[in-house]
């Protein structure tokens, strides 16, 4: 069964890249725009089967493979800074305290329509951090178009005092684990199919 990932994110193809050799990547549209009252976890996994099922038509005999991300703190979404002030303004909010990354995960058979999803939590506990250390982070990563400012895979890992999770991959975007384990439960292993790696 050929595989798709239905992303832009070069995180998300580089992570899946290590396990599964063979697969397709295409931008699914969908948009992201948040139902009125919608709790972050159930936004999360809504998109990412949308963006599993919104390549259906394109890819008819495949496995589709969504994901969408946010971070939490206080019960508030955050969002993509989009700017430097903006970059600063998140990350002086969240130092010494607890962030939570929620992950969308979903993944659909176009052939038979069926579709697994879930949704895989990860916290981030921030470090007091000093406005100086937030400035010079912001200026040398440019973190503007990642949720919650800062990139885990780089040096944003400085700004943390502790992680809390069952896969570091999830705060990259793609949560290895319960992929693999989900693929495995529709007859797909990595391990033991010589053509997937």
């Amino acid at each position: 069964m050929n595989l798709v990932l239905a992303s832009t994110s070069p995180f998300r193809r580089e992570l899946l890249g290590k396990v599964i050799r063979h697969f397709d990547v295409a931008a699914p549209e969908v948009d992201e725009t948040p139902l009125s009252h919608e709790a972050p976890w159930r936004l999360v996994e809504r998109l990412a089967q949308a963006k599993a099922k919104a390549l259906a038509a394109q890819f008819p005999q495949h496995i589709l493979i969504g994901s969408d991300q946010v971070a939490v703190i206080d019960g508030k979404i955050l969002g993509k800074p989009g700017t430097k002030a903006n970059a600063i303004a998140q990350l002086q909010s969240m130092r010494g305290k607890q962030v939570t990354f929620l992950t969308g995960l979903a993944i659909y058979d176009s052939q038979q329509q069926r579709m697994q999803s879930c949704v895989e939590p990860f916290d981030v506990f921030f470090r007091d951090l000093t406005d100086a250390e937030i400035e010079a982070y912001v200026a040398r990563e440019q973190p503007l178009n990642c949720a919650g400012s800062f990139k885990s895979e780089a040096l944003g890992i400085s700004l943390f005092s502790s992680l809390r999770g069952d896969d570091p991959n999830a705060l990259i975007g793609l949560p290895l684990i319960r992929l693999l384990a989900m693929l495995r439960e529709w007859g797909i292993n990595p391990l033991l199919d010589e053509n997937s790696h």
